[in-house]
């Protein structure tokens, strides 16, 4: 059983809308020599993990013709649900699962839902040992290895203060990102993000929070407000503490005046040795501590978030009740195995602990652990009532008397925080504090919110609605405006047309390609960055106001799209050859259904531009939660007439005009010839993609004379639009870069060239090895059916296939050419170039297939600079003077 690829699926895939782990599982040789058969197998599974029984999973469809391997499905099957199971029993409970049957025999794709990206990797290779293990009756630990997965996944997930603020903000529709492994978190996107770290968010101040770390400074600042806080003094060693308790009166607290989370705390002192004991506990948290006045009544943390009181707990310590027959230590046992108490905060209670805090409160009391309490008598453990040490709490927001919630907002506006945890010690919070001596003893930045999402007794309150709230007002979801672009062919030269209507409206436009990251015109990052990696560090630009995504179909396979939403989804068109043949996506069919994702993230409010030209595509209306805009250039469309007929809309061509329809209205934009990169109207897949960023453009709400004036104002030089059809002169030959590599793009430039007659033309040509040979085959024999002259290169792109092979086979393609082409092979890029603006003459046409089109433009501009220059200077002095020498291992033949 190997896994030959484990992914996370980040975003929207194939499978999902939300994250899976996929596991390609090969049961080839496994199968070989099965101890067992399935159902039998199942059941050893079942009595190792009774929990197993419970677990449902994908339902088996009898039509599936790819399950011909009925011997090793019900174990790719088992692993399915043990990845599940796993993950459930180990407090991250999931409810998705699916197992695909690959082309090859025995193979499989496992697909779980996850939670947290480890743990579904980890739970796949604990339910991969545990299967090898049943099959040969080895003992294998399943309940030592869930609660591992258990620990692990208390340890990377979100806190329960920062999931609260998470939760709140994904029901709101807010996007967030997870920055680290602790609480940072971004929300929104682009120039709408915003971050915390826990309960502290982008309106914390850092001075804020220095000041309520300093428990004295928080004190002097309080009582100049008027609001009522206990008189104390700092001290510098244990006999200060104990003069300065003697000077304030007893009971007294010591405390570290910088801290939190109530570490080093001990409350009601009362003799010497206790206030010794308790400064050199507090100097274990911090250097300097203070002693201050006890104030008798119940500890209280009450909850300010902007300027309103959110929610109010009574605090209780952490403490035991006998039952005439147990030891302490026992009795803290049996506390602990309360579920909701955990480590780390991972849980809204924190176990109790017998350190010597605690072993010193028992000691006081005259108790060891080891002492078995009466039934019926409660001991403390800390004098201290924080979550964080094992205290507990109970809901009383409702009872807070509105001038005690005056005084904690008060204290809270005085130390500057926009999140505070206040905390009162008073009798009765149903009376103002100074009629009962009550008073603020600390005002805490980045507030523990677990006693107010789960109290012990009373109402949970919503905490975290109440900080995204003050983060982003209702009826705002941190989004820019986003836009989502695939297809095989016209994918780039969309992405870079709405791009650039978008930036018409003024805003700053961030853009994802093959050819780079840009924002605005500014490319940041060179190289195909049409995956998810390009699209997430859009979306985290702080600069960025709208985002374009070009979205190809290997970073959907490899990770899944990188936003988990978009307003506009375009889908070009489905063609041959894109890359068929790769991660068992074999089929056109399959490759819509692949390309689809962009469709399935298409927000309730947005909608997708789909090609009502292409079946494929045309077919993903179905899988849109938002409406539909179709576009085609032939006005009679029948799915675009019925459409029309039920209020839908539509971008068309008719008449040679752009045309907007909505419903049975419609609206002209502009002629078509008026579009410079339609080159007058004649290149038809160029039209296309105008009439798809019209659509894109009208569906984000931009003015039809913004779009009118931004298809005029679009260019189709080498800088607007590199190697996408750019036609140009270049010493008396026309010619013409284009980037298309696959079967159905070489079809449409041969289409769009046929618009341009010469008597001669010739091809300069190759393409990166990762395609079948049937696609290369077929190019070639295009090539040869099309141009009076082949010139064929390999460079570095050979992805896996000999060298040689690439030309080879687009040779065997080119001979069965109708047009007897002369066939000619060379290697390497700048040998070639260096070749056919040698032999091509003036007055023939050359098509430069550009692979690599950042290097080919970069070659164009500077020779065509050299000839602008105006200097006299022959074509080779030119060459030399732009294009790497020549290389000595160069090869070249005239094979036809």
């Amino acid at each position: 059983m190997k896994l030959e690829q484990v992914r996370a699926l980040r975003g929207p895939n194939r499978w999902a809308r939300f994250p899976v782990v996929e596991a390609l599982v090969d049961l080839s040789d496994f199968v070989v020599s099965l101890p067992c058969e399935g159902p039998a197998f199942e059941q050893r599974l079942i009595e190792r993990m009774p929990s197993l029984a419970e677990q449902s999973v994908s339902a088996i469809d009898p039509d599936d013709k790819r399950i011909a391997n009925p011997s090793s499905y019900p174990f790719a099957r088992a692993m399915e649900r043990l990845v599940k199971e796993l993950q459930c029993a180990a407090g991250s409970t999931v409810d998705f699962s699916r197992t695909v049957s690959s082309p090859k025999p025995h193979v499989y794709r496992v697909v779980v839902r996850y939670h947290e990206e480890a743990v579904g990797r980890e739970a796949v290779e604990i339910a991969r040992k545990f299967i090898l293990a049943t099959l040969v009756n080895e003992p294998f630990d399943i309940s030592g290895e869930t609660a591992r997965l258990r620990k692990l996944d208390q340890n990377i997930r979100l806190g329960p203060s920062t999931g609260a603020i998470v939760r709140a903000a994904v029901n709101r529709g807010i996007p967030y990102r997870r920055l680290n492994d602790g609480s940072l978190v971004q929300f929104g996107h682009g120039s709408k993000q915003k971050r915390i770290w826990a309960a502290e968010t982008h309106h914390t101040s850092a001075i804020a929070e220095t000041i309520a770390q300093d428990k004295e400074l928080t004190k002097q600042l309080l009582r100049a407000a008027g609001v009522p806080a206990p008189e104390g003094t700092p001290v510098k060693n244990a006999e200060e503490a104990w003069e300065a308790a003697q000077d304030i009166g007893v009971p007294v607290v010591v405390k570290p005046q910088f801290g939190n989370q109530g570490r080093g705390v001990a409350v009601n002192l009362t003799t010497r040795e206790q206030v010794l004991a308790a400064y050199e506990a507090a100097r274990e948290e911090g250097s300097s501590i203070i002693v201050e006045r006890f104030a008798p009544g119940c500890d209280h943390r009450l909850l300010v978030i902007g300027d309103r009181l959110i929610a109010a707990a009574r605090r209780e310590p952490p403490k035991v009740t006998g039952d005439g027959f147990r030891t302490i230590r026992e009795l803290v046992e049996i506390v602990n195995q309360d579920p909701r108490r955990g480590e780390d905060h991972a849980t809204c209670l924190s176990k109790l602990k017998l350190d010597d805090i605690g072993l010193a409160v028992l000691a006081e009391q005259g108790l060891t652990p080891d002492t078995i309490l009466a039934d019926g008598q409660t001991v403390v453990i800390r004098r201290n009532a924080n979550l964080s040490t094992g205290g507990s709490a109970a809901d009383i927001t409702d009872q807070v008397h509105p001038d005690v919630a005056a005084r904690a907002v008060d204290a809270a506006r005085v130390i500057g925080l926009d999140v505070a945890g206040v905390d009162i010690v008073a009798t009765d919070v149903r009376r103002p504090l100074e009629d009962q001596g009550g008073v603020i003893v600390e005002v805490n930045a980045a507030p523990g919110l677990r006693m107010h999402l789960e109290p012990s007794e009373g109402l949970a309150r919503p905490v975290g609605e109440a900080i995204i709230g003050t983060m982003y007002p209702e009826g705002e979801n941190g989004r820019v405006p986003t836009v989502a672009i695939t297809g095989t062919n016209g994918k780039t030269t969309t992405t870079r047309l709405i791009a650039h209507l978008l930036r018409s409206t003024g805003r700053r436009v961030g853009m994802t390609c093959t050819e780079g990251v840009y924002i605005d015109s500014r490319r940041i990052e060179k190289g195909d960055c049409s995956g998810p990696l390009s699209a997430q560090s859009v979306l985290m630009n702080p600069s960025v106001e709208a985002a374009v995504l070009e979205t190809a179909r290997g970073g959907i396979l490899r990770a899944g799209l990188g936003f988990d939403q978009c307003d506009v989804a375009v889908v070009t068109n489905i063609g041959d050859g894109d890359h068929l043949g790769l991660n068992d996506i074999d089929t056109v069919e399959q490759l819509a259904e692949v390309k689809r994702v962009i469709v399935t993230a298409v927000a309730p409010t947005g909608a997708a531009v789909l090609n009502a030209a292409d079946p494929l595509v045309a077919e993903m209306a179905s899988s849109c939660l938002g409406s539909v805009i179709y576009f085609a250039r032939e006005a009679g469309n029948s799915i675009i007439n019925r459409h029309r007929q039920h209020g839908g809309r539509a971008v068309l061509l008719v008449e040679d005009r752009v045309v907007l329809v909505d419903g049975l209205q419609e609206t002209v934009v502009l002629d078509i010839a008026d579009v410079p990169l339609t080159h007058n109207g004649r290149i038809w897949f160029q039209i296309e993609n105008v009439l798809a960023a019209t659509a894109a453009a009208w569906s984000l709400g931009i003015s039809v004379e913004t779009i009118r004036a931004g298809l005029k104002s679009f260019g189709t030089d080498l800088k607007s639009l590199p190697g996408r059809f750019n036609l140009f002169d270049l010493d008396g030959r026309t010619v013409v870069i284009d980037y298309g590599h696959n079967v159905s793009s070489l079809e449409a430039v041969i289409e769009a060239i046929d618009q341009f007659p010469h008597e001669r033309r010739n091809v300069l040509y190759s393409a990166a090895g990762d395609r079948r040979d049937e696609d290369f085959v077929r190019q070639g024999e295009l090539l040869g059916d099309h141009f009076d002259r082949v010139i064929l290169y390999e460079d570095h792109y050979l992805r896996g296939r000999a060298e040689g092979e690439i030309m080879r086979l687009f040779r065997d393609g080119a001979k069965t050419g109708s047009r007897q082409s002369q066939i000619e092979e060379i290697k390497g890029w700048a040998n070639a170039m260096r070749h056919v603006l040698r032999t091509v003459p003036a007055g023939e046409l050359l098509l430069i297939q550009a692979d690599v089109v950042d290097e080919t433009v970069d070659f164009v501009e500077r020779y065509l600079k050299t000839r602008a220059d105006g200097r006299q200077i022959s074509l080779d002095e030119a060459l030399d003077a732009v294009l790497p020498a020549t290389e000595p291992a160069a090869v070249f033949a005239v094979v036809s």
